[in-house]
């Protein structure tokens, strides 16, 4: 319970982030460059992740939420000198939710174009989150997939909601490079 209420205060934040002046020069401006709506970004409840190493860590530790939760979820992590430091910074952020419409999981994407800094960081596995059992935008193309008695599979976030954006919604993406038993 404690964990999907974090993930759950998680995505808001980052999805209050998109109205920082950070948030809107980086991610507002990467959305709009992808052709997302703000009904699509609400919908996706897509957010940013600040630049600054500490700064989910520190605000969530300071509403009170546990050190151990953020570590469990693998929101934050611990470096060997015990320091705690946020998993996502400096990235957009797609929540991944649960088909009851929780978010459980995190995809962050940076926009730098370093080539050593790595294109996605996602969410480890958790008691709340397996990667092998999810498709992401599942909760929001149930209905679709129900009526249409079809599902379209295809590769990245971004994708499944430029499809919904044009009124596909029966679309999901596996999260991973292979569908699993599972999925």
């Amino acid at each position: 319970l404690f964990r999907s209420v974090l993930t759950a205060r998680a995505a808001e934040l980052f999805h209050e982030n998109l109205d920082t002046e950070e948030g809107r020069l980086i991610a507002r401006s990467y959305f709009k460059e992808r052709g997302f709506k703000e009904e699509t970004i609400q919908k996706f409840q897509l957010g940013y992740a600040l630049e600054k190493r500490t700064a989910f860590t520190t605000q969530l530790l300071s509403e009170g939420y546990q050190e151990k939760f953020l570590l469990n979820t693998g929101l934050s992590f611990k470096s060997e000198r015990g320091e705690v430091f946020d998993r996502f910074y400096g990235r957009v952020i797609f929540p991944i939710h649960s088909l009851s419409g929780r978010p459980n999981a995190f995809g962050g994407r940076t926009l730098k174009t370093d080539k050593t800094v790595a294109k996605y960081q996602n969410s480890p596995e958790s008691e709340i989150y397996h990667k092998r059992k999810v498709l992401y935008g599942l909760f929001q193309a149930k209905k679709a997939i129900a009526q249409k008695d079809q599902c379209i599979l295809v590769e990245g976030y971004a994708d499944v909601i430029s499809m919904h954006q044009l009124g596909v919604e029966n679309v999901v993406a596996s999260s991973g490079t292979a569908l699993t038993e599972e999925q």
